[in-house]
């Protein structure tokens, strides 16, 4: 893997690290937003026989460029069908037959606990709405795997979450089998910083992996609770040429 020719943004560097977490996927549950352009990359890149779908029941879509919700067009008028919204959720979804959801969050806990849904904004103010929870607690529910990806800051990443809209791994390891949920859960948490993993003792997410040229420290200092680091924290590999250039092409569409 070569070096691009020229510097990634610390958002390209989230989103081609988010891409590359799809290497081994066939299927994707698609959030919109960051998640809707990591996975968009990954099938331009390094997996382009993957499957994308979106919750308003389109299942392989190819859009040109980033759909602007779950209900734009681009995403039926691609797709290789399009079934009805409880199908996508009884027989897609909740049965097990989706490899990988990708979700984004307004908030995270260590345990990738995520909210969408309303955040307090301090003593005798009206807590602000969200866009809320749509398919986020299912996909987090049914999917084989969880991958999250957001910019890292202490107002994303918190001790507490003000509501949670869909469980990761609860209070610790054990939690997603006490509640019955399926699949592993989140499994990576990727940002403009690096990419967090559970630790497989207490499911406490840690930082596993640096961008280029950002410490530990700054990690820290962006994370609301007392982030640990892995034995061995890895740096990622820069983003390609080619896959800047998709990128670019695909975000300026």
């Amino acid at each position: 893997m070569t070096d691009a020719p020229e510097s990634a943004s610390p958002d390209e560097l989230m989103t081609v690290n988010a891409a590359r977490a799809l290497a081994g996927a066939r299927t994707c549950f698609v959030g919109i937003g960051l998640p809707s352009a990591a996975a968009n990359l990954a099938r331009r890149t390094i997996r382009p026989d993957l499957v994308l779908i979106y919750e308003s029941g389109a299942v392989g879509a190819k859009p040109a460029r980033l759909p602007l919700s779950i209900g734009d067009g681009e995403l039926a008028e691609t797709a290789d069908a399009v079934v009805s919204v409880p199908e996508m959720f009884n027989y897609w979804l909740q049965a097990g037959r989706i490899d990988v959801g990708f979700l984004g969050a307004a908030q995270i806990d260590r345990y990738a606990n995520i909210n969408t849904t309303t955040v307090g904004r301090g003593p005798d103010r009206p807590a602000s709405r969200l866009p809320g929870a749509g398919g986020a607690p299912e996909i987090a529910a049914g999917c084989g795997e969880v991958l999250i990806v957001l910019r890292h800051s202490t107002r994303n990443f918190v001790d507490r979450l003000h509501f949670v809209t869909s469980v990761g791994h609860g209070t610790g390891r054990g939690d997603r089998e006490r509640l019955g949920l399926r699949g592993r859960g989140p499994v990576a948490v990727i940002t403009d910083l690096g990419v967090l993993r559970p630790d497989p003792e207490t499911a406490e997410f840690v930082l596993t992996e640096l961008h280029p040229g950002v410490t530990a420290e700054q990690a820290r200092a962006a994370t609301g609770w007392p982030l640990r680091t892995a034995a061995h924290v890895g740096t990622t590999a820069p983003p390609t040429a080619a896959e800047l250039t998709a990128l670019r092409a695909l975000t300026n569409a």
